[in-house]
């Protein structure tokens, strides 16, 4: 870990304070200038930084700093965190809103895209702002609490949609919400007939794994069946502190899954993927989705070929369990949803037999007559 960070803070790994969520996510770091004292970057770097701020802002928490290399810029820890001159580029193809929710969005802090399930946005905050973030342009607001109208709208809403059965929770980042204001919403939510099944996306295992407190998973497990999503992007995260979040959650009864972004750079190889993955599957955190980075503004420099996703499966399947690999999708721009893009197995289908190629490449036919 990284030791300027614990100077910085005047702390050490195993104190009281370090291991308070709430210590953590108050003393985020914010500003150039705190950086500064943290990581090594020239006057170029910093003016480019200052830049960034002006736009988007910068949060990271003191816990996912220490994992990142104080004098190494390409850190693949680093890079997910701090802004990024190559971030005020903007092409012709990005969009704030590459998703389109707005579009899918008939109530305020709701996206029904999809017939059986809605995105509920319950927050503006994450514990970090990751920089490849689809939602770049409108989380940040820290002042943004949804209202007592906007949650009784969308519940309202949720309640008249009965074709919904599955509600994703997400933001910003649900879990930076205190436990009384998160259970507020998953009662109003379990109350409501027709919803099985309630995901929350939160990144908080990896960059704030201290948040999954006994008082927390306690809590959810009153409204089951509750599902999880994370997302780890690189095996440095997966820490001795990542790993025992993860477990708690696990061994609360909530299934967790990961859903990782092609990341050029920082994750688009092989070698890479395939720690993380066998690592996740290690930590009891199911590999579930590979994101293509969407075409959001100023992401220009994470975007990785999506010829190289396609080769990470191809090169990992039937050389790890299938249990390890994920589906690699690209969210479609303009609100298509996700579409899997895969290595090419199925040859051609007839009538008469279905001619298939393995993952050593041997050519197989299977009749079916």
């Amino acid at each position: 870990m990284n030791e300027q960070v614990f100077s910085f803070f005047q702390t050490t790994p195993d104190s009281a304070e370090w291991l308070d969520w709430k210590w953590q996510y108050k003393n985020r770091i914010t500003r150039a200038d705190a950086l500064s004292e943290i990581i090594s970057f020239d006057k170029k770097e910093r003016r480019e930084i200052e830049l960034c701020l002006s736009n988007l802002k910068m949060a990271i928490t003191p816990y996912f700093a220490s994992l990142m290399d104080p004098t190494d810029p390409v850190c693949p820890i680093r890079q997910q965190a701090v802004p990024s001159g190559e971030e005020l580029l903007i092409l012709p193809t990005e969009r704030k809103d590459p998703l389109n929710e707005e579009h899918y969005s008939p109530v305020r802090n709701i996206v029904h895209r999809y017939p059986d399930r809605v995105l509920f946005l319950v927050s503006r905050q994450c514990a970090m702002y990751c920089r490849h973030c689809t939602r770049r342009t409108r989380v940040g607001d820290e002042g943004f609490f949804l209202t007592e109208e906007e949650t009784e709208e969308a519940i309202d809403y949720i309640t008249s949609a009965e074709e919904v059965r599955d509600v994703l929770i997400s933001g910003g980042d649900p879990l930076v919400m205190d436990d009384g204001r998160l259970e507020e919403l998953l009662s109003r939510l379990r109350a409501i007939r027709h919803v099985d099944i309630i995901r929350i996306g939160t990144r908080v295992p990896s960059v704030l794994p201290m948040r999954v407190t006994p008082s927390l998973l306690a809590m959810l497990k009153k409204y089951q069946p509750i599902w999880m999503n994370t997302q780890f992007n690189h095996p440095n995260e997966l820490t001795h502190a990542a790993i025992q979040a993860c477990a708690d959650i696990v061994d609360a009864g909530i299934p967790l899954g990961n859903q990782s972004v092609l990341l050029k750079n920082i994750n688009n190889d092989t070698e890479t993927m395939r720690e993380l993955l066998l690592g996740l599957l290690k930590a009891r955190v199911r590999p579930y989705y590979l994101y293509q980075c969407d075409l959001c503004e100023g992401l220009s420099h994470f975007r990785a070929r999506v010829q190289d996703g396609i080769e990470i499966i191809r090169n990992l399947t039937g050389h790890i369990t299938g249990l390890a690999i994920p589906q690699f999708v690209i969210d479609a721009p303009d609100g298509g949803g996700k579409i899997p893009v895969n290595p090419e197995y199925l040859l051609s289908v007839n009538d008469d037999e279905i001619v298939m190629r393995n993952f050593k490449g041997d050519i197989y036919i299977y009749p079916q007559t």
